[in-house]
């Protein structure tokens, strides 16, 4: 049997987070590593590694949700784009990565030093702020 995630803590009310959207399939939060204001995980409520071996209704609902809460994040926060990342390394539960960017910002997940943790108090903010 495979371990809890973190994700899966998260989604069972074990571990608190800056909730940004949920429904009966998935669940969208800040990151606690943001790369900008607004960096946003939407992950599936079943725990599976991959994205790709979503059941196709369970993948489908995924980007429909991204989708949804991505063009929500370009309007509130107020930027030229909101871009997709799907690196599948750090967490064995599927999730998708919304970054609110504007162009000449750029995107990147290896700045160099990382970005520190943001605080409880600005996430919480945040997510007042973007919550659908």
């Amino acid at each position: 049997m495979q371990q809890s995630s973190i994700f899966t803590h998260i989604i069972n009310g074990e571990i608190p987070c800056h909730k940004i959207y949920e429904d009966d399939k998935a669940l969208a939060f800040l990151t606690i590593n943001p790369v900008a204001d607004g960096h946003t995980l939407v992950v599936p409520k079943v725990q599976v590694d991959q994205l790709w071996d979503l059941e196709v209704a369970d993948y489908e609902h995924l980007w429909k949700t991204a989708q949804k809460i991505a063009l929500h994040l370009r309007t509130v926060m107020n930027v030229d784009r909101v871009g997709v990342v799907v690196k599948g390394f750090e967490v064995p539960h599927a999730h998708i990565h919304l970054i609110p960017v504007n162009f000449h910002s750029g995107l990147s997940f290896d700045p160099d030093p990382p970005p520190p943790t943001a605080d409880n108090d600005t996430l919480a903010a945040i997510a007042e702020r973007i919550r659908l």
